[in-house]
């Protein structure tokens, strides 16, 4: 029986794929808190659409994939936020627009292309394929989007919830907001070898909003979301094993899974808080 619950362990592309995991769990998680308290969930879905061009026309360059990844998330992240300063077009408009175009792009440049690139590993990803290389790339982008968030964590917080009081104190806004950015997009070069961009978009959502649902305390919030994350992607790599199913299908399966237990704990809380209160189903005056 023990030597069946360890077989997993027993093989190098699953140790690599639950290294992967220890490695990318801890900065999506911690980003996805931000992204969730400023509304910025489309932001992660958008760049991470939009870095298929920056990859193609790497491929095409000689330059390494992560090089034109971070370029193309960075140019959508910069223009959305210009369009939608300098426009009357709402940000989730201007998002729609930009990512999908972007998309787009990468699409037909692929098919224009002949390219040894396969399309399945940058959308899905490759997790039981890592290499060495996506490691130490992975390891290094996490280490540094990981600090940083944790240093600054206070005053992203403050920019997220109110960024007039943020600038008010002194705070550097337009740093902050842009920084914010450019850690969106390493963090998605840093999963994009291993969980491929769809994985990404869930691994940037589900775990703060997890998390949202669960405490009432930012710091408290932080935590949570990476333990979650830990969880939904080591479970979730370790059941595809035994299920013969894609990891990073079977990790956003649990980590949904999860959100649904944990919204359904949020309704019944409210509900007994509720009849506590008013025990006669009587608004009070």
């Amino acid at each position: 029986m023990i030597e069946t619950l360890l077989q997993p362990f027993g093989f190098p592309f699953m140790q690599n794929a639950f290294l992967i995991c220890l490695l990318v769990a801890p900065p999506t998680a911690l980003l996805s808190c931000f992204l969730v308290l400023k509304g910025w969930a489309l932001m992660g879905d958008a760049i991470s659409h939009a870095v298929l061009p920056g990859i193609v026309l790497a491929y095409v360059l000689g330059l390494p994939l992560i090089l034109g990844a971070f370029a193309a998330g960075m140019l959508t992240a910069t223009a959305t936020g210009f369009l939608a300063d300098n426009s009357r077009i709402k940000q989730d408009t201007v998002m729609g627009i930009v990512f999908s175009g972007m998309f787009g792009l990468g699409i037909v440049a692929y098919v224009a292309l002949d390219t040894n690139v396969h399309l399945d590993h940058i959308l899905f990803g490759n997790m039981l394929g890592v290499e060495p290389a996506d490691l130490r790339t992975a390891g290094l982008i996490s280490a540094g989007v990981t600090a940083a968030l944790l240093l600054k964590w206070k005053d992203l917080m403050l920019h997220a919830f109110d960024p007039q009081q943020a600038r008010a104190i002194g705070l550097r806004v337009g740093l902050l907001h842009y920084g914010l950015l450019t850690i969106l997009s390493l963090t998605i070069v840093a999963t994009l070898s291993a969980t491929g961009l769809i994985l990404a978009v869930g691994l940037l959502i589900a775990p703060g909003a997890i998390a949202f649902l669960l405490v009432h305390r930012f710091g408290q919030m932080l935590a949570v979301a990476v333990a979650v994350n830990l969880f939904g992607m080591l479970g979730g790599a370790y059941a595809s094993f035994y299920l013969d199913s894609s990891p990073a299908a079977t990790i956003i399966l649990l980590l949904t899974a999860v959100f649904i237990l944990a919204f359904l704990r949020r309704i019944t809380l409210n509900r007994r808080r509720e009849t506590t209160l008013d025990p006669a189903g009587v608004s009070p005056k």
